[in-house]
């Protein structure tokens, strides 16, 4: 196949807020050094999480798969393994984090759009999953009610995303990672602290993982389910369109 041009759809005049535009500026600036970062960050955690992930999309419906707030697409190799023969399609608003991650996987398709204003027809996919992607939206709900609409019946959203904790020992952890250790080592490996304080404050201003469950429930969602990783640090959210 191929090497697929990145498509530049989706960025439909007055469709993208302030918060967007913002968050996708700060994302087209850190792209050089994402993928060391995470892996730096999560001592190569996430990794292992984004194949936990994927196992969760055994039993979708048939069809084609979207990685939504694919970034630097590292969902996207595992997704062409765990669904050979399948189209597998890497959606993002920074253009820049795509052509990043392109060596991952050269014959991907690559679609820069607005994950809440998404250019598929309805019913377009199989299976839909979002890695650290949701919690940047600046309407979560719609975000859901687009993955809801280009799902197949019977197919599956899986969400991987550091969720506001409520544990205690859980949000002290996150209080004292997220506000020392992201911005110091983010700002001293990417050069910009600021985008790493708001990765921090991002984290506190999300819902919950029971909050997000609720979200897919109101967005048409059925068998919402989640599960935490790692003490908590990362969650799981699943749901099925009936």
């Amino acid at each position: 196949m191929q090497q697929s041009p990145i498509a530049e759809v989706g960025r439909r005049e007055g469709r993208e807020s302030e918060h967007a535009t913002e968050v996708r500026s700060m994302f087209d600036r850190i792209a050089p050094t994402y993928d060391t970062l995470n892996r730096l960050l999560s001592f190569g955690i996430d990794q292992r999480w984004r194949h936990a992930a994927v196992r969760e999309l055994r039993g979708a419906a048939p069809g084609p798969v979207l990685d939504l707030c694919s970034g630097t697409m590292d969902f996207v190799p595992l997704l062409a393994k765990a669904f050979p023969g399948e189209r597998v399609v890497a959606s993002d608003f920074s253009a820049e984090m795509l052509e990043r991650g392109k060596h991952k996987a050269p014959s991907a398709e690559r679609v820069v759009a607005d994950a809440m204003h998404l250019p598929f027809e309805d019913a377009s996919f199989g299976a839909v999953v979002c890695g650290f992607g949701v919690r940047n939206l600046s309407d979560p709900a719609r975000g859901a009610k687009e993955a809801f609409r280009v799902l197949r019946p019977g197919g599956r959203l899986v969400v991987l995303e550091f969720f506001r904790p409520t544990g205690l020992a859980t949000r002290a952890f996150h209080k004292a990672y997220g506000d020392v250790v992201l911005p110091a080592l983010g700002g001293l490996v990417s050069g910009d602290r600021a985008a790493y304080g708001y990765l921090s404050k991002s984290m506190k201003a999300f819902h919950s993982r029971e909050g997000y469950e609720a979200l897919l429930v109101d967005a048409g969602f059925r068998g919402v389910r989640g599960r935490d990783l790692t003490l908590g640090v990362a969650s799981i959210v699943v749901g099925d369109k009936p």
